[in-house]
């Protein structure tokens, strides 16, 4: 079994290497999340999961630059507060306590709520910026496996699209990404 340390490494690095990878004009190329362009899917990542660390489990990351003013640096210094907060043996020690989870060790929080979702903007990023769009199949195969008993609660949380319908002979990249809403 990865570690969640691990995991986010290899998740993340894919998609730092995609971030680093847009051209300066395709910033506000438009992104498949809707309203969103390229930076969005950045500044969300960059935005929501600080607020969730320090009320869940009174954690601080490291703030960089603005992502309207630097998208690259403000992605890179989250990430590495991430990584840096989940290579720390103390952070298997932390809970996390949110009213819509319960309690969760913090270490798997952050693999299950955060590095689930890099994985799945990475395509997000890449697709609005003209990128590489395959993701890792495996992984495709088992967040699917595991988000589709829970796909009226998905959809009630109101995180994920309606589900678009694929042909039952696309591959499971495709399938994840129609299941949470996105045209592959």
């Amino acid at each position: 079994m990865t570690s969640a340390a691990d995991e986010h490494r290899s998740v993340a690095r894919v998609f730092t290497d995609r971030v680093r990878g847009v051209r300066p004009e395709a910033w506000d190329s438009p992104a498949p999340c809707d309203g969103w362009v390229a930076r969005d899917v950045v500044r969300h990542l960059v935005e929501w999961f600080p607020d969730f660390l320090k009320s869940g489990a009174g954690v601080g990351l490291p703030k960089g630059p603005s992502v309207d003013d630097d998208p690259v640096t403000a992605w890179t210094v989250h990430s590495e507060g991430v990584q840096a907060l989940l290579d720390d043996p103390a952070t298997a020690e932390k809970v996390l306590s949110n009213p819509h989870i319960g309690d969760l060790p913090l270490d798997q929080a952050v693999d299950r709520f955060y590095t689930t979702d890099v994985f799945l903007h990475t395509w997000d990023l890449t697709r609005a910026t003209g990128q590489e769009e395959r993701l890792d199949p495996v992984k495709c195969a088992q967040l699917l496996e595991g988000m589709l008993p829970l796909d009226d609660l998905l959809r009630k949380s109101g995180q994920y699209g309606p589900r678009v319908e694929v042909p039952e002979s696309a591959d499971v990249q495709a399938r994840l990404l129609a299941f949470i809403g996105r045209t592959p």
